[in-house]
């Protein structure tokens, strides 16, 4: 019995297509319109307590103890809470690179779904987890970052 050389390239060619999609999906990074876009919703979220000596610093309400290592993982120093807080440029450069490593791991976690990837990302920006937050407090503020980060998204780009 033969078989088909053309049958067998051909069916080479259509597994070899199939795979390269598959890996091209399952590798899916955030792009720099999705992360300037929950960058903001998160800061748009941001609790506000109403006490300026609360302990938290930014427009993100960032905790000194998880700034450290933030900064050092960002900017392979750390920065001091008041760095932090005087430079809002810095602070949005280290909240933009944390929640890209953290949007690019929900979408590997969430199967490239941006809606179930954000939800992760709010969770784990208020509770150090990526689930959980199903009622209460954190579901309040998670529907509020997702709602955010919607608006952010359907906004036209910005002209360069």
């Amino acid at each position: 019995m033969r078989k088909n050389p053309i049958g067998l390239l051909l069916g080479g060619v259509i597994i070899s297509f199939g795979l390269s999609s598959l890996l091209a999906q399952a590798q899916q990074q955030a792009s720099d319109a999705q992360v300037a876009a929950i960058v903001e919703a998160l800061r748009l979220a941001a609790p506000q307590t109403g006490n300026s000596n609360d302990g938290l610093y930014s427009e993100w309400q960032v905790k000194p103890e998880t700034l450290k290592g933030w900064s050092k993982y960002c900017l392979k120093r750390e920065l001091t809470p008041t760095q932090f807080e005087n430079s809002p440029t810095t602070a949005r450069q280290v909240v933009s690179c944390i929640t890209r490593r953290e949007l690019n791991n929900q979408f590997r976690a969430t199967s490239n779904n941006q809606t179930a990837a954000v939800r992760g990302v709010a969770c784990w920006w208020m509770t150090g987890r990526y689930t959980g937050c199903n009622s209460g407090f954190t579901a309040d503020y998670v529907q509020k970052v997702v709602r955010f980060y919607q608006q952010q998204r359907s906004k036209p780009p910005a002209p360069n």
